[in-house]
């Protein structure tokens, strides 16, 4: 069974920072990507960065490049997604995704399996 749980979220300032992280149930993740999306009421669901299996390959959307910074560590069911320098519109809920390779989770925007989310909510 697909098991992916996010946590991290929560409300924060804007030009402040969250560190969420999210772990998926063993073994799916083994030799997949894992990235983040994110979907905010009304608005269609956006790729934000994604990671291959071995950690050294990275893709951001281009409204989070330069701010936000994706990691797999440790066993690397784990993925990690540090976000500096939050803006208002950055306000969503995030999800985490496994998919084939970085480029299939950035174009497809297609996962084995989906989380509950967490929300971000960015104030002023």
């Amino acid at each position: 069974q697909v098991r992916l749980v996010e946590s991290g979220g929560g409300l924060v300032q804007a030009g402040g920072s969250l560190r969420l992280s999210c772990t998926a149930s063993e073994g799916i993740a083994s030799s997949k990507a894992m990235g983040w999306f994110r979907q905010a009421p009304g608005k269609e669901r956006e790729f934000v960065a994604a990671i291959n299996w071995s950690g050294h390959s990275t893709f951001y959307g281009d409204s989070v490049k330069g701010r936000f910074s994706i990691s797999r560590e440790g066993d690397r069911n784990t993925v990690y997604l540090q976000m500096n320098s939050l803006q208002l519109n950055d306000t969503s809920v995030y999800f985490c995704a496994v998919g084939g390779t970085v480029s299939s989770l950035a174009t497809t925007m297609e996962s084995i399996g989906w989380g509950q989310g967490t929300q971000v909510t960015v104030s002023s």
